[in-house]
This record gives structure tokens, sequence and C-alpha cells, in this order.
């Protein structure tokens, strides 16, 4: 049983609704995957991101992007975050397992678009995934608003994974 040493923000799983877990509140981690950790909260199954893993008392993970001199958005800072975002399920980033379709970047409104689809049309996780998306986007520098739009054609398949990916899944022989 771990407490929780500041406000820490936190999405229901699998809804990926936002809450907020209060400071000095007793949580129980089920699960550390993917840089992310799954605790249970007042009976409820939260998700936290590993950037604000300092609240349970675990090593935080940065995210780190180059200075910029501008106001832009830059597309490659997007992908960089989109990279440090794995599947709940399978311990790969969502960028190599090829679940990202689109970025577009509105630069007037400050906004990132992001196509994405899910292993699985049904599958549980993807409002909780969405969220990840989300949250990590939005820490992006320039970035105002993240909409993601969950799409399904093409379908996913597993030869849109990355050989690397292919490999780490034991897909590939």
């Amino acid at each position: 049983m771990l407490h929780t040493l500041r406000e820490c923000p936190a999405r229901r799983v699998p809804a990926g609704d936002k809450t907020m877990i209060p400071a000095g509140e007793f949580v129980t981690l089920n699960q550390a995957l993917g840089g992310n950790y799954t605790v249970t909260w007042r009976g409820n199954m939260l998700r936290i991101d590993g950037t604000d893993a300092d609240a349970i008392g675990m090593k935080p993970e940065k995210l780190v992007f180059s200075p910029v001199s501008d106001e832009d958005i830059h597309e490659d800072q997007v992908w960089d975050a989109l990279n440090t975002i794995f599947d709940p399920e399978i311990p790969i980033s969502i960028v190599s397992l090829g679940l990202v379709y689109k970025v577009d970047i509105d630069a007037e409104n400050k906004m990132v678009s992001i196509d994405m689809t899910l292993t699985a049309p049904g599958c549980g996780m993807g409002p909780v995934l969405v969220s990840d998306v989300e949250y990590r986007v939005a820490k992006v520098p320039n970035v105002k608003a993240v909409k993601v739009n969950l799409v399904f054609d093409p379908p996913w398949s597993k030869s849109m994974m990355s050989e690397e990916a292919q490999l780490e899944a034991g897909l590939f022989f």
C-alpha cells in the first residue's frame, strides 16, 4: 500500500474519466506497466501517468523536449510524446505497434488532432489509451488542445507493427 505525496491526476479504468486523488490518500498498487501505474483508490481502479509517478513515491518518467524559440508546435515533438505511450496490455509503444495513423497540427488554434486505432475494435482499454494520448501530447511545448479520433479503417493488423515491435512481441521469425 502506498500513499499519495501530493494531489495526483488519474484516469478511471476502463472509462478514462479524469479524477484527482488528494494528497495523503492510501492507494493500492496493482500494476506498473509501460511507464504507467494502475492503482485502486476508494474502490476505483485508476491509472496514474508515469510523469506523475512521484505522487506515489515512484521515479517519474520525464518527457524532455528540445527547446523551441518560436510559438509553433513541432510535429517531431508530438511524435516523440506519442512514442512514450505504451499499449496498456502490451508493453510496446503505440507508434511501434502502428496504432497512430495521422497527426495534424492546427497552428492557429494550437491544437493537435491525432487519428489512431486500437489493436481490436472492442478493446476495453480504448478510452484509457485515448486519455493517455491526450495527456502526454498536451505536454508538448505550445500545445493547447489535443483531439484524438479513433478510427478503424484501415483495420489494424500485426503487419503495421515495426520489425522491432514484432521481434519484441515474438511475432517475427
